[in-house]
């Protein structure tokens, strides 16, 4: 009997002695860390790319040094990291996560989309290269001066915005 209650006592002890989840959690938070940095430096590479291309002329359809247009300097930049975008805006803008409840989360290298037609839909494309409080900076290709940095405190495309998706 006095076995059975040394065994009891003995095992009601390591079971409160077993490590807590907080161990766990910090592997997470380490991990999410790690995910975050490798986020940020493929959201540099990609605006690296985009940013070498400033001052390429507009090209409709095109995807190289000879011309692009918005979506086709996208489809370039992005698989220049093996990732695979749909060849125009408005398939593009199908892809990833919509912030558009969430201009607060946006981060460099986001998609932006605009409606710059009278159409309701989706024609254009630009990436995110800098976000303050009330601006976002953005890389396109614009069929009237190429390849450009803009931003959405420019009137047209402030009017025009449309959606923001994070694709990585």
């Amino acid at each position: 009997m006095k076995h059975f209650v040394f065994f009891i006592f003995l095992a009601v002890f390591i079971t409160s002695c077993k490590s807590t989840s907080p161990i766990v959690t910090s592997k997470k938070e380490k991990n999410s860390r790690s995910e975050n940095k490798k986020t940020e430096r493929l959201a540099e590479h990609l605006i690296d790319v985009a940013n070498d291309n400033i001052g390429v002329k507009y090209k409709y359809g095109g995807t190289t040094k000879a011309g692009y247009d918005c979506s086709g300097l996208m489809y370039t930049v992005f698989n220049s990291e093996n990732i695979v975008l749909p060849r125009n805006s408005y398939a593009q803008s199908k892809i990833g996560v919509v912030l558009n409840q969430k201009r607060d989360q946006v981060q460099k290298g986001d998609l932006v989309f605009f409606k710059t037609n009278k159409s309701n839909q989706i024609n254009h494309v630009g990436i995110v290269i800098e976000v303050n409080d009330d601006e976002i900076k953005f890389i396109h290709s614009s069929t009237s001066k190429g390849v450009i940095i803009s931003s959405t405190k420019e009137p047209y495309y402030k009017n025009t915005l449309v959606q923001i998706n994070r694709v990585l």
